[in-house]
């Protein structure tokens, strides 16, 4: 396992992290462990976009629509 020291944290910030660890049943270190974790986990956006063309691929003969145009007509139906 690897130490990082970073310094130079707002307080602010850190009293947040701090109530979220109290929230989750961790210490503080193990709620930063986790949000590292979590985020080093996370696909970037290449990999998202390479997902969402290899999805695509497997409906060719079917019209993509725009995520954009969906989220308006579900927003005018309401």
């Amino acid at each position: 396992m690897t130490t990082l020291t970073i310094r130079n944290v707002d307080e602010t910030h850190v009293e947040r992290l701090r109530q979220r660890a109290v929230r989750n049943n961790r210490s503080l270190q193990a709620e930063l462990r986790q949000l590292i974790a979590e985020t080093a986990e996370r696909p970037t956006t290449e990999e998202l976009l390479a997902l969402v063309d290899k999805i695509a691929a497997m409906t060719p003969k079917v019209p993509q629509t725009d995520s954009v145009e969906l989220l308006r007509q579900t927003r005018e139906e309401r």
